[in-house]
């Protein structure tokens, strides 16, 4: 019995029945395999110069930063300066993502870069992403062996880079993407849907970042 089996058995006993049966089953699969969308807001039925610019707006309200290369030649020196603008150290740790990948990290010899887990001592993570929304300004990411989610989340300071082809309107555009890629019914372990640097606003609500994951974002989108 595989782990989702077994999950789905605990739900049912505690609901006092069995597996559906007849219509009710036919029901459920027609809705599971139809795909309906729900509610699209409208600001997000923009054309692509619309979207694009949605998605820096919403993105740098909730405290991104932003920076736009013309090709992905253009991404270590732009790295570079971010860190160094920001009084950051060069070190970080990288996902192996193809869109990282594609990059001619020589051209940024100040950096030292490597491959895997992050560590306590690691102050930056650069990453890929699978897509970025811009109805809400968020970040998508699905965790692989090469890209694992502690990396979205233990650095204090997450650099992004995200081709511009992969900033969709609204949200159900992801889950269309994700079926595409994925398959039927398939996902990956963990896709995270991340806004912004970790924040919270709990203590005398004064808005204070980084209280569960990285204080920093900055996303640079790479045009194609």
């Amino acid at each position: 019995m595989t782990a989702r089996e077994q999950m789905l058995g605990a739900i049912r006993r505690s609901l006092k029945r069995g597996a559906l049966q007849g219509e009710n089953a036919a029901v459920l699969t027609r809705r599971l395999s139809g795909h309906p969308e729900h509610i699209i807001p409208a600001r997000s039925k923009l054309d692509r110069a619309g979207v694009l610019e949605l998605f820096k707006k919403w993105a740098t309200t909730y405290h991104c930063t932003i920076a736009e290369a013309q090709s992905a030649r253009d991404v270590p020196g732009l790295v570079q300066d971010y860190l160094k603008s920001n009084n950051l150290p060069s070190q970080a740790v990288m996902s192996d993502d193809a869109a990282l990948n594609g990059c001619d990290w020589s051209q940024a010899p100040l950096l030292e870069l490597r491959k895997g887990l992050p560590e306590d001592k690691d102050k930056v993570a650069i990453t890929g992403a699978f897509a970025a929304v811009a109805e809400t300004g968020t970040m998508v990411f699905v965790s692989s062996a090469e890209h694992p989610t502690s990396l979205n989340l233990l650095p204090e300071n997450h650099i992004v880079v995200v081709q511009e082809s992969d900033v969709v309107g609204p949200y159900e555009e992801v889950w269309a993407r994700l079926r595409a890629k994925f398959g039927e019914a398939t996902m990956p372990r963990t896709v995270n849907t991340i806004t912004g640097p970790s924040r919270t606003g709990d203590i005398e609500q004064t808005l204070e970042l980084g209280a569960h994951g990285p204080r920093r974002m900055h996303v640079v989108i790479v045009k194609e």
